[in-house]
């Protein structure tokens, strides 16, 4: 056989068999999301399917898949039909070039992580689309909060990243956890907070589920949407907080190293890199239980104002140790928080209330 063809049917099974990975684990974090979250609240969760509970994810996916497919008979059906493709298909591509171990990846590239984030984004247009073609109000709002929302999140997502890439010299996920001597949670402990809450926007997850909260505009871009098409984007938002997790694990947590035994790499590298995944999915579900939902404009503040200038700073200092060493990052560092404490010491100046007329306090 030509080598062309057997490289294609090679590539033909490793993205059926990766699918078909991906999405046995969406329907595991599905359920343990609704064990865990059962748990915080004092009730059992799902437990009448299957021991435990573990089938009633796959009955509600049966369920979805049997449901009536409604479509508006206003909406634009070429644009309606599509979203669901254009927001599940680049969610699952990112998984190609993520490497699981260092031999268990579809397709390592050159620029891993500069892949992940300019495919991930593409998912922002699908939403744009989901909320246009509904031809409903409410859709459109969801959809135009959705942009805003994974937009202004995306920059400061993008300034942690690179100064990962500072400090390991390298866009190649393996590489990237070959170069980490010390985990760069330790050396990025402002990038790692921000990535994990610029990633927890960018899923939609609570507290930033805004676009698609019933509270807000009834269901979003995703309210004219049933069935099968519905259920595309719901598993598309699991995906992503699983891609979110692995790309954690790799940048921060040192990726799939960890204690092995001799001649059993595979495995425990497997059990690390999945263990590290989990624990970060963890604090993600966690958030939806501890924290309530924000408001459309302290969404979007806290992006503006917080996160990009903290990604900025990131950076900033990032340079100082790449190029002087700990005493220029101490330095920076303090000199940062200095500026910062300034910074909100004026904020509450100006926030103060002015004072009463003096007629008023009199009449009082």
């Amino acid at each position: 056989m030509p080598e062309a063809l057997v490289q294609g049917i090679l590539v033909t099974i490793g993205a059926v068999l990766l699918t078909i990975v991906v999405s046995v684990a969406v329907l595991f974090l599905i359920w343990y999301e609704r064990k865990l979250l059962g748990r915080m609240q004092m009730r059992l969760g799902p437990y009448h399917v299957g021991p435990h509970g573990l089938l009633q994810t796959l009955a509600d996916a049966l369920k979805l898949l049997l449901k009536e497919d409604v479509r508006p008979a206003s909406a634009d059906r070429l644009v309606f039909n599509l979203a669901p493709a254009i927001v599940f298909v680049p969610t699952f591509v990112v998984f190609v070039t993520i490497p699981f171990t260092r031999d268990l990846v579809l397709r390592n590239l050159n620029l891993g992580l500069l892949f992940f984030f300019s495919v991930s984004s593409v998912s922002v247009v699908g939403m744009l689309m989901a909320g246009w073609g509904s031809v409903n109000k409410y859709a459109l709002f969801g959809g135009l909060r959705s942009v805003a929302q994974l937009v202004s999140y995306e920059l400061p997502m993008a300034f942690s990243i690179l100064a990962v890439a500072m400090l390991a010299g390298t866009l190649d996920l393996r590489e990237l956890v070959e170069r980490q001597t010390v985990w760069y949670v330790f050396l990025q402990p402002i990038g790692f907070i921000i990535f994990l809450i610029a990633g927890m926007a960018e899923t939609s997850r609570s507290p930033f589920d805004i676009p698609i909260a019933e509270s807000e505009v009834v269901g979003g871009p995703l309210i004219e949407y049933s069935g099968f098409r519905w259920s595309i984007f719901f598993l598309t938002e699991y995906a992503h907080v699983f891609a979110i997790g692995l790309l954690t694990a790799i940048m921060y947590l040192d990726g799939w190293e960890g204690p092995v035994l001799p001649g059993f790499e595979l495995p425990f590298h497997l059990f690390w890199m999945l263990l590290k995944t989990l624990a970060v999915v963890t604090f993600i579900f966690w958030a939806r239980a501890a924290w309530p939902r924000l408001r459309v404009d302290q969404l979007m503040a806290f992006a503006w104002k917080v996160l990009l200038p903290l990604s900025f700073l990131n950076v900033l200092l990032t340079g100082f140790y790449e190029m002087y060493g700990w005493g220029a990052l101490i330095v920076g560092l303090a000199l940062s928080i200095g500026v910062l404490w300034l910074w909100y010491q004026a904020r509450s100046r100006v926030r103060q209330p002015a004072p009463a007329p003096a007629s008023v306090v009199a009449r009082s």
